[in-house]
């Protein structure tokens, strides 16, 4: 259904800084918009604690803060540094603009500082990790500007894969701040761990930044190689403190002791100061058009999102819109310029697009305009999100929830970092979680942020990990409790597989290809299918081969850097997708089918007759078609069909049964079980990132009414990753609360008989069929009825 919207100019458009109240007051008036509000969350204003900085701190490091314009720390900030100058790892998880870098600077410069008065100026080094080269390069430029007055003593540097290399031996033999990222660390300075001693025996400090985003298989990974690090470190004598940076997180100290393999000490209470914040919950109508098996369809939050940038630019209300793709981002910017093009000219050109892939000059000017108030309306990808001090804001929008509370709060932190009110809406998109979010507002504002989840143990992540460890210094059996219990059971089977050999006491690594070329840090292992353009030969990019059939098959919109291309053929052989520079009005959605069989049946729990299992699973995948859907609507244009070979996939899963008994006394018949099976999966794999940070892309799931292993109604949500990623294991220790959100997400959809927002997938092999939605209602309640309390 088109839209109709035509912003109109408020009375109060000169307002110079209206209230969040008052701006959601402007934007909710039209037919049919105060509906649209499901709720509105009022966060009152909190006042600051300031404190003094600890003793330890140097004389000119505290004069250099006050130069910068902070007179007194906040007081999470002067026990954050506290704990880091008596030798204590610590985690900072307070909110956005907490100023959780100056906690964690203020150590990190005297330190720096006392070394460069030892006689040959590094006397103590520290590394700073951010898991993007783009936050490294702005954490260099505040550092500077911090550490002027202090002359030569702080030598930032950045060392990444864009470092030129004449630059390279100057950072390795001067530089006593190294700001890098962990896939860098991992190819680049431990295999050259000898071209690094000096820095690295000097290693006093390892700050983690953003540490929340460290989670899953990526997280596993980077686990894996601080324990490398670690080990390099106490070789030459240097034991580093780890400083760590987040998000407000669940349970902070566990995860980053997890994630460094250390005790870590947390400090949570955020003593800085914050304006009023108003948060609404939008859920964006229903319109005309039907999707699959005539299901409702409701207006996208790509268009939603576009008019409220809209009316907030006529507001002259300073606004940024985080959309999860790049060519979202784009499209909303452009429908916003169109539509302020009707009411004044000289608006348009105060709404821009921000996203990765633009050049670092061209970022820059964009956030100077949005912070000097000459944009007024940004659409942004989590390029965003992410370390960039972008101040003034008064609004955001967020259209679609971006997958965990922690990211919701990190971007919605981003208006109002000034100390002024500021106004957040969450645009829900047609999805099970979206929906159930947007109606249970309590799953947002009254739970702590999820915990985040990462297996350094997973056999596929830990494998080429001690490969590597034994490729930079030979292994030792003293070595091996630091990469946790189940390194002993992997050392005969990397024997076996000559990777390594023993000699003496230690491992060796054997081959002549560099060791830390096996594990890929931020995919699934496999060799990376190439992207290359078909008619010039340009290499776009690669693509983890675990994703390929689904994300570069023939025919898939395949989006690079803000252009769009179609794939004319993918090349399983020579792992090559070629291809072409194209424009479509339609984005595409891979279908796949699924089978899982049960290898090892790990923990199980009676739920009344049911039960509740976890344990490892082979899963059998194949990309059988994929959709064609329009861009502004999610109209389904048409599904083509795919000849592609299966995948087998070694992971972990949760799964439940239930009994006969059960199925009658839930008045489920044969005729509906599959249907309610199939509904009762896609919601609780939909659900599954309110519990576990994940994305539902991330977890896969398959229903079956006789599996042949359980020889009963089975349920399975798994990982999608080898080994496990340790979401499925997280569903199976929060399950009740899980299953119940899921059961009354389906039951609170307000559609007769299943949709988008409740038990319809995007990626469902089957075309959504059979579905049953009060089926579904009726078999989890009767499930649940029979489970334990967590």
């Amino acid at each position: 259904m088109a839209s109709t919207h035509r912003p109109s100019r408020p009375t109060a458009a000169t307002d110079p800084r209206p209230t969040p109240a008052t701006v959601l007051d402007r934007l909710s008036r039209g037919p049919g918009r105060a509906a649209r509000i499901t709720h509105t969350e009022h966060l009152p204003p909190r006042a600051g604690r300031h404190a003094v900085w600890p003793d330890r701190v140097r004389t000119d490091v505290v004069a250099a803060i006050r130069a910068a314009g902070i007179e007194h720390p906040w007081e999470h900030q002067a026990v954050a540094a506290e704990h880091a100058l008596d030798g204590t790892s610590v985690v900072v998880a307070t909110g956005t603009a907490s100023g959780k870098s100056l906690a964690y600077l203020a150590p990190v410069l005297t330190a720096l500082a006392d070394g460069a008065q030892a006689p040959n100026g590094r006397g103590a080094t520290a590394l700073y990790l951010a898991p993007t080269k783009a936050l490294a390069a702005d954490q260099r430029r505040a550092v500077r500007e911090l550490a002027a007055p202090l002359g030569n003593a702080v030598r930032p540097a950045v060392y990444d894969g864009d470092t030129p290399v004449e630059e390279r031996e100057w950072v390795r033999q001067y530089a006593n701040y190294v700001l890098t990222n962990p896939d860098m660390l991992h190819r680049g300075i431990l295999p050259a761990h000898p071209r690094w001693s000096s820095f690295l025996r000097a290693l006093r400090y390892v700050v983690i930044d953003e540490c929340h985003t460290y989670r899953g298989v990526f997280g596993s990974h980077v686990a894996q190689v601080l324990r490398r690090l670690r080990r390099i470190c106490a070789r030459y004598g240097s034991e580093p403190v780890f400083l760590l940076a987040s998000a407000t997180a669940s349970d902070p100290a566990a995860a980053a002791s997890r994630l460094t393999g250390v005790p870590v000490t947390e400090v949570v209470d955020d003593a800085s100061p914050r304006g009023e914040v108003v948060f609404a919950l939008w859920e964006p109508p229903l319109t005309e058009l039907s999707g699959e098996r005539g299901a409702p369809v409701r207006r996208t939050a790509t268009a939603e999102t576009a008019d409220l940038l809209t009316d907030l630019a006529v507001q002259r209300v300073r606004t940024v819109a985080f959309v999860r793709s790049r060519r979202g981002a784009e499209l909303i910017a452009l429908i916003a310029q169109e539509r302020l093009a009707a009411v004044d000219r000289s608006l348009p050109g105060r709404v821009a697009a921000y996203r990765g892939g633009y050049l670092p000059e061209e970022r820059r000017a964009l956030e100077r305009a949005l912070h000097s108030g000459e944009l007024l309306g940004l659409a942004a990808t989590t390029a965003l999100e992410l370390g960039v001090d972008v101040s003034g804001l008064d609004a955001v929008l967020i259209a679609g929830y971006p997958g965990t509370r922690a990211s919701l709060w990190q971007q919605a932190g981003r208006a109002g970092r000034s100390g002024q009110g500021a106004l957040a809406v969450l645009i829900a998109r047609d999805d099970p979680l979206d929906t159930y979010l947007v109606h249970h507002p309590d799953a947002l504002f009254r739970q702590p942020v999820e915990a985040t989840v990462l297996d350094p143990d997973n056999p596929y992540v830990l494998a080429p990990h001690l490969c590597a460890a034994a490729a930079e210094i030979p292994l030792t059996e003293a070595d091996l409790p630091l990469f946790g219990p189940a390194a002993p059971g992997l050392l005969p089977q990397l024997e076996s597989a000559k990777l390594l050999r023993r000699r003496a006491t230690a491992w060796h690594w054997t081959r002549r290809e560099r060791a830390a070329d096996l594990a890929d840090i931020r995919g699934g292992g496999g060799r990376p299918v190439q992207i290359v353009e078909a008619d010039t030969g340009r290499l776009l990019g690669t693509v983890d081969e675990a994703a390929s059939h689904t994300a570069v098959h023939d025919g898939a919109v395949h989006l690079h850097q803000g252009r769009t291309y179609l794939v004319r053929h993918l090349d399983l052989e020579d792992s090559v997708a070629l291809v072409e520079p194209a424009d479509p009005p339609f984005s595409t959605t891979a279908r796949d089918t699924t089978s899982v069989s049960i290898l090892d049946t790990e923990t199980e729990i009676p739920w009344g007759e049911a039960r509740l299992c976890y344990g490892s699973v082979e899963v059998t995948n194949q990309v059988v078609s994929y959709l064609r859907r329009k861009l502004i609507t999610g109209e389904v244009l048409g599904e083509s069909k795919l000849d592609l070979p299966p995948r087998v996939l070694r992971t972990r899963a949760v799964w439940w049964t239930v009994t006969e008994d059960q199925l009658d006394a839930a008045r489920i018949n044969p005729e509906i079980l599959g249907g309610a099976l199939h509904a009762a999966e896609h919601a609780s794999i939909g659900l599954l990132p309110l519990f576990a940070t994940c994305d539902r892309w991330d977890i896969g799931g398959v229903s079956v009414p006789l599996h042949p292993d359980t020889l009963l109604p089975t349920v399975f949500v798994y990982d999608g990753h080898p080994g496990g990623a340790g979401f499925s294991e997280r569903a199976f220790h929060t399950a009740r609360t899980w299953l119940t959100a899921t059961r009354d997400a389906i039951a609170a959809c307000e559609c007769e008989a299943g949709c988008p927002s409740c038990i319809q997938s995007p990626k469902c092999g089957n075309g959504n069929d059979p579905l049953h939605k009060r089926g579904a209602v009726r078999l989890l309640s009767h499930l649940l009825a029979g489970a334990p309390p967590e």
